[in-house]
């Protein structure tokens, strides 16, 4: 989605979402019964979706050696596209310093068709994505994070323990941010230091889940086994 197009969509989605600092969809959306934001402290939940590149990866695949950064995304959000060169530029630059890099779609694509497997196929290739980009149809993986908005980041230490949780920066717009609350998260990580700010407020589009899910609930889906996604247990 190069040039004119991408700008396009980029910029109508800002005009009408009225992007700034602080504004999030949390408090507005709707979710599954049961679903809370993954815990500081937490393990990361394990999980193995397919790829854009039409192979399988898990949470093993994917880990780096000093970290691993989970990031909830999607094709449609104009906050996701906002964030699409950040993305691509923080992988660039902290894959050789030891941190996995992996992206998962949850968005229920029957409802939105933009964010279906192929065009997220499509939008990888496009934009030379230089991560896993993931689909999680099942939306399993999402119930276990819990994240509430695209684009929404867990970062995990080499332990796989979350450090960190929240946003990318404080501004969609790439030109007013103030805060690189992610890249400071990484730079402390890489370099063996404290985080000083672990905990950040997310702000984007909701996800979309899916009506059986909804109804449903985190607890009954979680429950039967054939709905789990695991790797390496």
């Amino acid at each position: 989605m190069r040039g004119f197009r991408k700008a396009q969509i980029l910029m109508t989605g800002l005009m009408v979402l009225g992007i700034a600092s602080g504004v999030s969809a949390q408090k507005q959306a709707k979710i599954p019964e049961g679903v809370e934001e993954l815990a500081l402290g937490s393990k990361a939940p394990a999980f193995t979706l397919p790829g854009t590149d039409d192979k399988d990866h898990s949470l093993e695949s994917v880990k780096g050696e000093k970290g691993t950064l989970v990031i909830f995304t999607c094709n449609h959000c104009p906050y996701a596209i906002a964030y699409q060169d950040r993305i691509i530029a923080l992988t660039g630059e902290y894959q050789k310093k030891g941190i996995g890099v992996v992206a998962i779609s949850s968005n229920d694509a029957e409802s939105y068709v933009d964010d279906s497997f192929p065009m997220m196929k499509e939008r990888a290739k496009d934009e030379g994505f230089n991560f896993p980009y993931l689909y999680d149809e099942t939306q399993t993986v999402a119930l276990q994070y819990g994240p509430m908005v695209t684009p929404h980041v867990f970062l995990f230490d080499s332990t796989l323990t979350l450090v960190y949780r929240g946003r990318i920066d404080d501004n969609a717009k790439a030109e007013e941010v103030k805060e690189r609350d992610l890249n400071a998260a990484l730079t402390a990580l890489v370099s063996g230091g404290a985080i000083a700010v672990n905990d950040t407020k997310e702000f984007g589009c909701s996800i979309k889940w899916r009506a059986d899910v909804m109804k449903a609930g985190k607890a009954a889906l979680l429950s039967k086994p054939e709905k789990k996604t695991e790797a390496g247990s």
